[in-house]
């Protein structure tokens, strides 16, 4: 497979949250302005691109009746630092992203792509394997983060959008945008549009 094949695999053909329905929880809680899907898409991307990496340069070393705890070992360690550049350089972010930065250790993506492929293939495979699933987790959150945030708070990145004399003429953003259960609608519809726009599995 090539790098190519690769990324269009991971961002578009079987997108990780959007096909397989994995990692769902962060998309759902951090989404409610673009920046939290932007940070915490990157934060994933790093984990999985480091971890993918590691396992696959130790793969032939690691007894198969450890290897999920040698897996976790490496993902959590990649987590700690990630999570500890966030407190240290973008506290702010690190606050309002809170423990969800910390349960990538147990997100499916992150576990399932080290079984299927890190274990599999070469390290340099491997790392454009975590860097197109990262970009394909990302691409959802922002895309849902950035409705919420247009919707909801008239902005993107803290850029008025709406302009003010629609609110002069009685605009009013809509607060179902702010809730947590407007994720999980615009999730569903960003779901349905991609499987009819021909997903791998669109047509199942």
């Amino acid at each position: 497979m090539s790098i190519k094949e690769i990324l269009k695999d991971s961002i578009w053909i079987s997108n990780p949250i959007a096909f397989q329905v994995l990692g769902v929880c962060s998309a759902l809680a951090v989404t409610i302005h673009v920046e939290n899907g932007i940070v915490m898409g990157i934060a994933l991307t790093l984990v999985l691109s480091g971890s993918n990496v590691l396992l696959s340069l130790i793969r032939n070393f690691i007894p198969h009746r450890v290897r999920i705890i040698v897996e976790l070992a490496v993902i959590s360690a990649f987590v700690i630092i990630v999570d500890q550049l966030l407190q240290a350089y973008y506290y702010d972010m690190s606050k309002t992203l809170s423990v969800f930065v910390g349960l990538i250790i147990t997100n499916c993506i992150v576990m399932g792509r080290a079984e299927a492929f890190a274990l599999a293939n070469g390290p340099w495979m491997s790392l454009w394997d975590g860097i197109g699933n990262g970009l394909g987790y990302a691409t959802v959150l922002i895309i849902i983060g950035g409705i919420r945030e247009i919707l909801g708070s008239g902005t993107i990145l803290n850029i008025q959008i709406i302009p003010e004399c629609m609110y002069q003429l009685g605009y009013v953003n809509n607060g179902f945008m702010v809730l947590p259960p407007a994720a999980f609608v615009l999730l569903g519809l960003l779901i349905w549009a991609l499987k009819s726009l021909g997903g791998s599995q669109g047509k199942e």
